[in-house]
Parts: C-alpha cells; structure tokens; sequence
C-alpha cells in the first residue's frame, strides 16, 4: 500500500491553470507503479485535459494498457510533452493538440484529428475542466459563469457529437463529473452547476446511446491533488486540501486511473448510465 501525502500542505500559489511542476508534493500520476494488462489492445482514445493531473494519470494507464492516445490541452505545453513521453515509452502512439474548447471548430478539430492520425476512435475521455472560488454570487461576472459553463459542458456537447459518427459498438464515452454534482461546495457554484450537467448529460447520453452499442458513463471525484487546487482555492482550502473526507487526505491522479480503465474496457459492455464515485470514502447517495 502506497502511503500518500496528508494535509497540510505548503504548496505555492499558481496562476491559472497551474504546472505539474510548480506543486509541493508533486502529483502521483502512476508513472512507477501502474502496470497494464492489456486491456485496452488496438484502442484509439482522446482525453481533454490529458497534460496534467486526472488525464494524465488516464493516459499514462491507457497507453500502459495498449491504447493510442490524443492529448487535447489548452496551452500548458511542458505538461503535456511530459505526458507525451510517458505514452511513447509505453511503446504507444501519442498525439498533442492545443486549444481553447470554448470554441466549437477547435472541439472538432480535436475529433477530426485522432480519426485521420488514428484511423477510428474507440475512447473519449471529457476530462478537461475550468473553476474558480468566490465567496458570494455577486463576484460572478456573466463572463466568469459563461466560461465554465463553455469549458465544462458546452465542449462536452461538441466532442461528443463530433465523435459519436465515428465510434463502432463496444465504444465508450466517460465525462469527469464531480462529488460537486451531489454535494456542491458554495465556494464553487459555478464549476458544481456544470457537474451537476455533466451527470445529466451522461445519464440521457447512454439512453440515447444505447442501440449504436457506444456506452456512456460518469466518473465523480472527491478532493484529488492536482495543479488546478493551486491554482483556484484560497490558501487555505489548499494547506488542508483532503482533510473534508474520511480518508482525511487528497486522492492522488493514480487512483482514479483504474476507474477510467474500467469504464474504457470492452469487457464493462453491461456498464453504461452510471456514475462512479471516487472520493476518499465520502458517500454519494
């Protein structure tokens, strides 16, 4: 059992969206201790957000599993020639494409491009998000709420619909939700609405999914140390990032990277409409 860091923290503040590198301890994304099976042989897979944190620890256990992966990211660079690296050294093809999916050409690009790189898309993994803390409603402005609702939601709709097309049977789509969709923290109203949407989404999405034979489910994680704390909770919600679960820590990338590979796998063919929870042993009811 690996014994993961516990709270406090000292980590210095980022701007948004922050670095992998800048944070204290520095996330585990499995890159010493995951181990494929094979489980994902022959697969295409896309993951937004795959430069850092959740994606990265998703890609590294999918490229280890045998799958191909295009990185979607915003324009953390390093980040994501670091995660680029660890998928080739799985001896796995990896493709990098920057962009902003507020724009929905861009989120179609995205799909266009692993189809002619890839020749098919079997996987896609809406992982990429945006949020920010206020303390009260009126420090919204129209263009903050705007924002993560284009981040979060929106370019989920674009991907999905662009891909859908080109998904055979046995195909599954996974959307980062949140414990946010079921118990919303004040301090992130807006980023909580849109995981709210993204549970709906899915939900209706594996219904209307359901006779192609493409699966659609949810993945919802508690408190998970990755370079988007840093970046947007007060400091003192960092030093004690964790704390608010009964395991009394953060959840590490690496441990939720096994949810997604289950989700992904052809053998989960019965799974579709559901929403996992991962979150330190804080019940979603």
């Amino acid at each position: 059992m690996v014994n993961y860091p516990t709270p406090p923290f000292d980590t210095p503040r980022q701007p948004m969206p922050g670095t992998t590198e800048a944070m204290s301890p520095v996330p585990d994304h499995g890159e010493q201790t995951y181990r494929g099976s094979g489980r994902l042989t022959g697969r295409k897979a896309i993951i937004t957000g795959g430069d850092s944190g959740i994606g990265r620890a998703v890609a590294i256990a999918y490229a280890r599993e045998g799958a191909d992966v295009l990185i979607a990211y915003l324009d953390e660079d390093e980040d994501a020639r670091e995660t680029k690296k660890w998928i080739e050294e799985a001896g796995r093809k990896a493709i990098l494409v920057a962009g902003d999916l507020q724009d929905p050409e861009h989120c179609r690009h995205i799909i266009e491009t692993a189809r002619s790189e890839f020749g098919g898309i079997d996987i896609l993994v809406n992982n990429a998000a945006h949020q920010a803390s206020f303390k009260d409603i009126g420090e919204i402005s129209d263009e903050e709420w705007e924002l993560t609702f284009k981040v979060n939601i929106h370019a989920m709709f674009y991907l999905t619909k662009a891909a859908v097309p080109h998904m055979k049977a046995g195909s599954a789509i996974i959307n980062t939700a949140s414990i946010n969709a079921d118990s919303p923290s004040p301090h992130l109203l807006a980023y909580a609405t849109t995981k709210g949407a993204i549970q709906n989404f899915t939900a209706g999405l594996a219904q209307m999914l359901a006779e192609k034979g493409i699966r659609a489910n949810a993945v919802a994680p508690g408190p998970i140390w990755t370079p988007l704390i840093p970046s947007t909770m007060p400091d003192e919600a960092v030093r004690n990032f964790g704390k608010q679960v009964p395991m009394q820590r953060p959840g590490q990338p690496a441990e939720l990277a096994t949810t997604y590979v289950m989700l992904a796998d052809p053998l989960s063919s019965y799974v579709s409409g559901a929403t996992i929870a991962v979150t330190g042993g804080k019940p979603i009811l």
